[in-house]
């Protein structure tokens, strides 16, 4: 039972991957470091889970957190199952109910495992997507927070070949308004968000590509008309070195790897994923379920710890 409204709601993930061992190991550090943000925090999972993953990591649960427990399974950390499956998919679409009744300002995700999702008749490709269309979200945009660098994502999980017939101005242009948004929910006075060319060197005036021509000189211009502070078209092999000096607070990649292969070489332990054009805040970590050490206490909390304080101080702005 749900004894206080508006809470950041901590989704389990699946519960033979990491995800239970990562939340515990962030609990136990914010109940050293920062104990004014259990109060916060609903965990939507599985409390035998928790409680016996808790056990053999020798951590204690903070009696401050609350739980809806919504299974009771017998679960060996590192062999996924279908019935882990099936409640994995229930702690989503529990935490989807509660923020249509606005009964939680945020969502931090643990890791779920796509292929999961399809063994029980999931149709989503994964958190971002099927946050969006059960929370009603036509313009969305996926993100990723880091102290020194920040990236937003015109396109993301599709075949490189499909990248340019993807890239409009449309697109482009909401991904840039979601993003500076974002930066003015974070603090930052005066933003400067930077684009990322399609093409080596940025086309090379047209010679190695025409997308920089085409599409993205007239979405700097709408963006300049609209207030927002954009510049480029740049060659990505430069700009995520500004990027990470702080000429730029954040960058709009066209495409999957092109953004998230200088990201993750720079905050691969810390970074935080968001998904920006949801009517709640929806943070989650940068990794996946890892089955392959969730039965060997090794996981490093670190992006999860960042990602609940992010979804903090987002839902607080």
């Amino acid at each position: 039972m749900i004894t206080h409204s508006k809470k950041i709601a901590i989704t389990l993930g699946c519960p033979a991957g990491i995800g239970p061992e990562v939340i515990l190991k962030s609990l136990d550090y914010f109940k050293k470091n920062f104990p004014e943000i259990l109060n916060h925090l609903l965990i939507i999972g599985d409390e035998k889970v928790l409680k016996e993953r808790a056990c053999w990591l020798k951590v204690e649960f903070p009696k401050e957190v609350e739980v809806l427990s919504l299974s009771e399974l017998s679960i060996q950390p590192g062999k996924p199952c279908i019935e882990g499956f099936l409640a994995m998919s229930s702690f989503v679409q529990k935490a989807i109910e509660l923020a249509k009744e606005g009964k939680i300002k945020a969502i931090v995700t643990g890791p779920i495992s796509k292929e999961g999702l399809e063994k029980v008749g999931v149709k989503h490709k994964g958190h971002t997507e099927w946050l969006a269309k059960d929370l009603g979200s036509k313009e969305f945009v996926m993100s990723f927070y880091g102290e020194r660098l920040k990236v937003s994502l015109v396109t993301t999980h599709i075949p490189l070949k499909e990248v340019s017939e993807r890239i409009t101005t449309d697109k482009v242009f909401t991904t840039v308004k979601l993003s500076y948004e974002f930066l003015l929910k974070l603090g930052v006075d005066y933003p400067k968000i930077a684009l990322c060319g399609v093409n080596p060197h940025a086309g090379e005036g047209g010679l190695l590509g025409k997308e920089e021509e085409t599409v993205l000189k007239d979405v700097i211009n709408l963006c300049q008309e609209a207030g927002f502070p954009v510049y480029g078209p740049y060659p990505a092999d430069s700009l995520f070195f500004w990027a990470y000096q702080g000429r730029f607070d954040l960058v709009v990649a066209m495409y999957h790897d092109q953004g998230l292969a200088p990201f993750k070489l720079i905050h691969f332990e810390d970074g935080v994923n968001l998904t920006l054009g949801l009517p709640v805040v929806r943070t989650s970590p940068c990794h996946g379920t890892a089955y392959d050490i969730a039965d060997k206490g090794i996981a490093n909390p670190s992006s999860f710890i960042q990602a609940i304080k992010l979804a903090y101080k987002l839902s607080r702005a």
